[in-house]
């Protein structure tokens, strides 16, 4: 259900209200690039700085955009079990595919309250649930144990997108998962290497202006043309780092604005533009990939 490419959305804004214009066009550019889904306000999407009504307005107009032409996967998660269940469910009332829940942030509960929080969300909605595990930016992991629990323990926990950046954990979660349980990469530069161990694709932010290159990329892997798959890692693995040469989306809403993609690299404070060198160094490596008006 969930094997390929999707895209964690940035949220286009302009003049500190979020660009609607901006997001359809992005959105025409992902489906016109087969893209298999898009995922509306997850980090990528600036969630932490959208208010509630902002935050499903962004989920609703990416469900309108896409008019079914491809998945769309709401992120709902929150460090709140109330609030990611409300926001849940009012996913689910403006049509969204599925929801990707992130692991609760700040407060660090137990995997026995991992389990919990996310037993609850589940039982809240009929929608499928991707979990998320990145344990760099929330301060706890998902256990592969607690993985394997929600698996066996509810139905409609069928995901997890993985940003743990260990393939180790890849081949521990395939072991431990049923063969039906999707794994998809949470980072660019390591989709080769994770799905090689196991993963069926990708929860992608270059996606955002490659995705069509990393399209390929991951139907080579998913095809087992890893001779092919290598080859547009290797040519496109400096986009994939660059992209992360400041906090995420500052480098990839520049990219997408100097490519004409969306009107303003605007983000929302605490967030702040790149400095000139790495800008700089972001503009060099598009160029040299030809994402650039010549």
């Amino acid at each position: 259900m969930f094997r390929g490419t999707f895209t964690a959305l940035v949220t286009p804004f302009c003049n500190d209200q979020v660009d609607e214009a901006a997001f359809e066009r992005l959105i025409e550019h992902q489906i016109e690039n087969g893209i298999t889904g898009i995922v509306p306000v997850g980090t990528t999407g600036e969630s932490p700085t959208l208010d509630h009504k902002e935050h499903i307005r962004v989920i609703e107009l990416a469900v309108k955009f896409a008019k079914g032409r491809c998945k769309v996967i709401a992120g709902t998660g929150s460090n709140c079990t109330s609030e990611a269940i409300a926001m849940t469910q009012d996913a689910e009332k403006v049509g969204a595919d599925a929801t990707l829940h992130v692991a609760p942030y700040y407060n660090k509960p137990t995997q026995a309250g991992l389990i919990l929080h996310f037993k609850a969300i589940a039982a809240a909605s009929k929608l499928p649930v991707i979990l998320y595990s990145i344990p760099g930016r929330c301060g706890i992991e998902i256990g592969v144990e607690t993985v394997a629990t929600l698996a066996k323990e509810c139905p409609t926990v069928v995901a997890i997108k993985e940003a743990g950046g260990s393939v180790e954990r890849v081949n521990q979660l395939r072991a431990a998962l049923p063969e039906d349980f999707v794994i998809l990469s949470g980072d660019d530069s390591l989709t080769l290497p994770f799905m090689a161990a196991g993963a069926v694709g990708v929860i992608s932010v270059a996606s955002n202006l490659a995705p069509k290159e990393v399209g390929q990329l991951v139907d080579a892997a998913l095809a087992n043309d890893y001779v092919k798959a290598r080859e547009i890692h290797a040519r496109f693995y400096p986009l994939f780092k660059d992209l992360f040469i400041e906090p995420n989306p500052v480098p990839c809403k520049a990219a997408l604005h100097w490519a004409g993609i969306i009107n303003s690299p605007e983000v929302r404070l605490p967030l702040c533009q790149m400095t000139e060198a790495n800008a700089n160094r972001l503009r060099a490596t598009l160029q040299a990939l030809n994402f650039l008006p010549q």
